[in-house]
């Protein structure tokens, strides 16, 4: 079976599609096709490129884990030595040539491939908001829809305005982020949650964090407006080809009582977080275009030792994605 093929068929069985459905049911799409198409009305459709996060550049180097990681997780990411990984940066909206420094460019996104030393892959897709607008498929969808009907003309209140009066975790998420001054000083965070297994069989939930080594800085609106558009994905490269990229991969565990099956609730900030590993970046790929037309970063490929939290979001995501993927491929 081609990969095309066999990634929809991925995506048609994470959404629940059968060929037994009866005809009316088969016909109403699910809620992860629901989104995808609703990004490509919001941005339009760009053959070859990602609904979402469309715009980025794919770099490659390892990830070297820390003791304390295999204390927390039988995952065999932090069982051995270092691993290769590639990770792909990226800029907000289905927009391929959107400006690096507009608003609507954030959040940026963080997508990690890490090739274990079994064979089989894992992947963590981060981005830089502190926590998510909405808790559900179903409502990010219809933050989708709210946006594409709110243009500036549009009657106040606007959809957009409605649905934030009734979802403010949305437009607080939205507030939450800044464009950087580079993608290799930008906090990443994992807004889902999932559980590590450790050799014992304990369990602790956890979101995962991906923080620059440099620190984190942000641009203001003003200075972020007056860079050249393409500013953030050649500045990486550069940098890469004089030094290598360092992030700490972390994790915030979760104390009794934390919810995990709702993104739009941060922990607070004094719940520990313990470093898993060093991510060190070192180049950036030859054809980045190439590379991430046939990259696909989904929340749940996970390993043993690693698991699905109640969050309802990594199933939903994992399904988008498929569906975007196998598009990008026509």
């Amino acid at each position: 079976m081609s990969i095309r093929l066999t990634l929809v068929a991925l995506a048609a069985g994470a959404l629940g599609g059968s060929a037994a459905l009866p005809a009316r049911a088969a016909q109403e799409p699910s809620v992860p096709v629901q989104i995808v198409d609703a990004m490509n009305k919001l941005w339009g459709r760009h053959p070859g490129f990602r609904a979402n996060h469309a715009k980025g550049v794919v770099v490659e180097g390892s990830f070297t884990p820390t003791k304390e990681a295999a204390a927390l997780s039988k995952a065999v990411l932090f069982a051995g030595p270092s691993v290769p990984v590639t990770a792909r940066f990226s800029d907000s909206t289905g927009i391929p040539d959107m400006a690096d420094g507009s608003k609507y460019a954030n959040p940026h996104g963080m997508a990690v491939k890490f090739r274990l030393l079994n064979g089989a892959t894992m992947d963590i897709v981060a981005n830089s908001l502190k926590f998510f607008p909405v808790a559900t498929g179903a409502e990010f969808r219809d933050l989708l829809a709210a946006i594409a009907a709110s243009g500036p003309d549009t009657a106040k209140p606007s959809p957009l305005d409605t649905f934030f009066a009734s979802h403010p975790a949305a437009p607080a998420a939205l507030g939450s982020v800044a464009t950087p001054v580079s993608l290799a000083r930008e906090t990443y965070n994992g807004v889902d949650a999932f559980v590590f297994v450790n050799a014992a069989g304990e369990r602790q939930a956890f979101r995962y964090r991906i923080v620059p080594a440099e620190g984190t800085q942000h641009m203001t609106p003003e200075e972020a407006a007056k860079q050249p558009a393409d500013f953030l994905m050649d500045e990486l490269p550069a940098r890469l080809a004089k030094e290598p990229v360092m992030f700490h991969l972390m994790a915030q565990l979760a104390a009794p009582g934390d919810p995990t099956k709702d993104p739009t609730q941060a922990w607070p900030d004094d719940r520990r977080l313990v470093d898993l590993g060093t991510i060190t970046l070192t180049k950036a790929v030859a054809d980045s275009a190439a590379a991430q037309k046939v990259l696909l970063f989904l929340p749940g490929n996970i390993p043993a030792g690693i698991e699905r939290s109640d969050d309802p979001l990594i199933g939903v995501r994992d399904s988008a994605y498929s569906v975007s993927f196998s598009r990008r491929l026509r």
